[in-house]
């Protein structure tokens, strides 16, 4: 039978409460999970597409979040302050009433970011040729330091995705950098000067790459570009500066996400995380969490919990154009909120299981030979020992999908 629109949002609402596997407001905001306007707020438009949604205001998009039980809040400067606001007593207005919002609603502004992509003066790049241009870019870093401490931010985040170049030959890519690390320089010391004026920590300054997209190439396209650059000299605060990853930035040129992770992790440059899904060498279609990797995305959170990473998880994707504003709220970002926690909580069963345990730990103790140089001598001792690699990959397999609880399907 036909539906009109009214009987569809019922429709639609009661096949999710069916679906079931909820958690509730109060338990998904004991993780460290942050909303950000400009995913709430995507109103389905892409370079082939139109919208399919209204605009959405941050007052509205942070009510929502708090009845979902999200407790943090992420923007760009320009998602909510118009160009001829910054700066100004216009942006005062603008933050100030940002901040009532959050305290109404019980929210709190964990990290700001600046948008260095999208405005024609930055065509060329944030870190071009042209002085008056890189001078720009520093004053719009130094304004969302401000803006930051203003909304109690923690950390702030910095995507250079124009950072390069379309023709070869056209740009001196050392000098650029160079020019790019005086921005972040720029930045830090605004952040130390304010910070120590407002008694407040300084902020974590966090790298976000994408290896393709909007330049032809791209200069720093990966967190392992990322981190030479931090470690380059460059930085007159490196100790400032870390990374935030995003799992399909780091998924899309092929590379294995838990990797980079691993690598972030043991310099110590693990600062933020941005959660989405997608798939390998594709574009940027920034799925929600789960839905394209779920495995993947097990092991991942297996190895954050293992090395006690305790930083926000962003949920920087974009909601579907099939789905309405009703569903951005009302589907979109409960059920990838609660993806997220089952995995979570999925990653603390494979930490504890007895099998993978038990499997781990044969692995690492070996055949306990005294084979010295005998090659030959110990892979024999060994080689029973490797068949358990493709084991735990199928006990991962099993808690998953629940059949290490007895799920099974029978024809």
């Amino acid at each position: 039978m036909p539906l009109n629109p009214e009987q569809q949002r019922a429709l639609v609402s009661r096949l999710t409460a069916a679906c079931g596997g909820a958690y509730t407001p109060e338990q998904r905001r004991k993780h460290f999970i942050t909303g950000p306007q400009w995913a709430a707020a995507y109103d389905g438009n892409a370079i082939f597409h139109a919208p399919t949604r209204k605009p959405v205001h941050f007052e509205t998009v942070i009510e929502k979040f708090a009845e979902i039980g999200i407790g943090y809040w992420t923007t760009h400067d320009t998602d909510v302050l118009p160009y001829d606001a910054l700066g100004n007593a216009k942006q005062d207005e603008i933050i100030g009433q940002i901040g009532a919002a959050l305290k109404k609603h019980g929210l709190k502004c964990s990290m700001v970011t600046t948008e260095t992509f999208h405005n024609a003066v930055f065509a060329g790049g944030p870190a071009g040729e042209q002085p008056e241009v890189r001078n720009y870019a520093k004053w719009r870093l130094e304004n969302t330091v401000g803006i930051g401490h203003e909304l109690g931010a923690s950390y702030v985040v910095y995507w250079p995705g124009s950072l390069g170049y379309q023709f070869q030959g056209i740009v001196d890519e050392v000098q650029s950098l160079k020019w790019f690390a005086e921005g972040i320089n720029a930045a830090c010391e605004a952040d130390i000067a304010i910070a120590a004026k407002k008694g407040q920590p300084t902020m974590k300054h966090c790298m976000e790459a994408k290896p393709f997209e909007p330049q032809a190439e791209i200069l720093l396209p990966t967190s392992d570009a990322m981190l030479a650059w931090i470690f380059s000299g460059q930085l007159t605060h490196p100790e400032m500066v870390g990374l935030n990853p995003e799992y399909l930035h780091e998924l899309m040129w092929g590379g294995a996400v838990r990797s980079s992770l691993a690598r972030a992790l043991l310099c110590g440059k693990l600062f933020h995380f941005d959660i989405n899904d997608g798939y390998r060498l594709k574009h940027d279609v920034d799925i929600a969490v789960g839905l394209v990797n779920p495995l993947d995305w097990l092991n991942v959170l297996v190895l954050l919990r293992t090395y006690d990473y305790n930083g926000p998880f962003n949920l920087d994707f974009k909601p579907p154009r099939t789905t309405s504003n009703d569903g951005v709220f009302d589907i979109s970002f409960p059920t990838a909120v609660d993806r997220f926690i089952t995995l979570w909580e999925m990653a603390g069963e494979v930490m504890t299981d007895p099998i993978l345990s038990e499997a781990s730990k044969a692995l690492k103790e070996g055949a306990g030979v005294a084979a010295g140089a005998d090659a030959n001598a110990i892979f024999e001792a060994n080689k029973e020992l490797w068949s358990l690699h493709e084991l735990m990959a199928h006990r991962l397999f099993q808690i998953l999908v629940g059949q290490h609880k007895g799920r099974i399907f029978s024809s």
